[in-house]
């Protein structure tokens, strides 16, 4: 199974990486049945608040080291063909795109699970730090991730 994981300090154009990352896996177009997608964007609402702007940041090497394991560990439990992680990492404004999680596999089931799965642990457990800027010009740490079931 083929792993990509990065994360990035500017746009993410969740769309152009998939097409992109696409093109430099041609090998594996025969053999792909279904693919798994999740893009996650920033809203402009948090725990009661509206926020206008977060600053996300990360501990390089360590949090490419966590998704690279969840990764690895959804490619033991279900038949993957490739995954693609990437993070968006620095100032994110309302609707901007955060996240891309990609899988490629023969079957749905196993595109669908290993998506939902990679997506839920990176948001519950991978080392990222979030503090949001809130409309009246504060600013607030969000204090834990938490699976969104």
């Amino acid at each position: 199974m083929r792993v990509r994981v990065e994360i990035h300090n500017d746009t993410l154009s969740p769309w152009e990486e998939l097409a992109s990352h696409e093109q430099a896996t041609a090998e594996l177009k025969g053999r792909i049945g279904a693919a798994g997608v999740f893009v996650g964007t920033m809203r402009d609402f948090n725990e009661a608040s509206d926020v206008i702007a977060m600053h996300l940041e990360h501990y390089p090497g360590m949090t490419e080291t966590h998704l690279e394991r969840i990764c690895a560990e959804a490619g033991k439990r279900w038949e993957l063909l490739d995954t693609l992680v990437v993070h968006r990492v620095g100032e994110i404004l309302p609707a901007e795109p955060i996240v891309l999680v990609a899988v490629w596999s023969e079957h749905r089931k196993d595109a669908f699970e290993a998506c939902r799965f990679i997506m839920e642990d990176l948001k519950s457990k991978a080392p990222f730090w979030k503090k949001e800027t809130l409309t009246d010009g504060s600013a607030r740490w969000v204090e834990k991730n938490t699976a969104g079931y």
